[in-house]
């Protein structure tokens, strides 16, 4: 009966982890269509918009918006019914854990190739335009259209940024050390231009500051399934692997997932929030001959945010199939992860 509800309690926590990173997946996707497209959304499909605060537009939604909500809805319900298959039919926690711990790989990845394709790019225009040689290369309609956000946003940054995800996709390394180098080689560089040949431009320090900032966020997933973070205690080192895998399982659903979730609502829940807003608009630097790359850095917290609750979830699902196949401290790793 004990095995019964172990089982049952196991299967119920990996549906809701499952659903719970699933689910943050599709809220940033969903964020983006209604904010770009007006979408009714699931809440609006569902009338229940204004209990969480989200009145009806008066102009109320088009039937082309209300059936893509629908579909947004239809989405929302299927990504619930498959975490449900997956918990109580399936109930694969080592399987499910390696398929979550791929996708937080894989976001970290397209993640790097984009601020990397997208930083350079990005600093070659910056200085093109700076030395007033955009015009010059590209003409006086171009060079106009590479000024504004905007434009450089749709028509330079997203390409890149796609062609960023399919590079992703072959790559199967997590390639933030070399994010580290560039980090280093970007402010040799601003040395010897400034020290050497007196040249500085904004965009330069905007390159190091793009740059390094991905490399804490987007690490913090990869160092968190290294368990590389530091830990503040005294007393885990010690403990027997059964009492660490618990503990794991109660700071993650009390203090991991919520922290991720809480990161994604409150900055991306309205048109005007701490996410949205830079994003939507293509938000750039005070500085006008710096890079237009600001929007972006906002969104480097929805990606810290998505690449570790899919991490936290997979730790998660591990430290239940310790505690299922009562992994001993003295079994190797080999054995824990086959």
């Amino acid at each position: 009966m004990t095995s019964i509800q172990k089982t049952y309690l196991f299967s119920t926590i990996q549906f809701l982890g499952l659903s719970s990173a699933f689910l943050a997946f599709i809220f940033v996707i969903n964020n983006f269509i209604i904010f770009n497209f007006g979408t009714s959304g699931f809440l609006h499909t569902l009338k229940i918009g204004g209990v969480f605060g989200l009145p009806m537009p008066k102009s109320g939604f088009s039937s082309q918006a209300f059936m893509l909500g629908i579909l947004q809805t239809a989405v929302i319900f299927g990504t619930i019914g498959y975490s449900a298959f997956r918990a109580f039919s399936i109930c694969n926690l080592r399987a499910d854990a390696k398929f979550l711990e791929w996708i937080s790989a894989y976001i970290v990845r397209a993640a790097f190739w984009a601020v990397l394709i997208v930083g350079l790019t990005d600093a070659i225009l910056s200085f093109l335009r700076v030395e007033g040689f955009h015009k010059v290369l590209f003409g006086n309609s171009v060079g106009e259209a590479i000024a504004l956000p905007s434009a450089r946003g749709l028509y330079i940054h997203i390409p890149l940024m796609i062609i960023s995800a399919l590079i992703a996709l072959r790559d199967k390394s997590v390639s933030l050390i070399w994010l580290t180098l560039l980090v280093v080689v970007a402010e040799f560089l601003i040395v010897i231009a400034r020290f050497i040949y007196g040249y500085e431009q904004t965009f330069m320090g905007d390159l190091v500051r793009f740059w390094y900032a991905a490399l804490f966020l987007f690490a913090s997933a990869y160092t968190l399934k290294e368990d590389g973070h530091v830990r503040v205690d005294v007393f885990y080192a010690g403990l027997k692997r059964k009492t660490k895998s618990v503990l794991n399982m109660i700071g993650i659903i009390l203090f991991g997932v919520p922290l991720c979730w809480l990161i994604l609502v409150r900055g991306m829940w309205g048109k005007s929030s701490l996410i949205n807003s830079p994003m939507l608009n293509f938000e750039t630097s005070m500085s006008g001959f710096g890079m237009y790359v600001k929007y972006i850095m906002a969104a480097f917290l929805v990606i810290f945010a998505l690449s570790m609750v899919f991490q936290f979830t997979a730790y998660l699902l591990n430290s239940m199939a310790d505690i299922e196949e009562k992994i001993n401290d003295d079994e190797s790793n080999e054995e824990v992860n086959a």
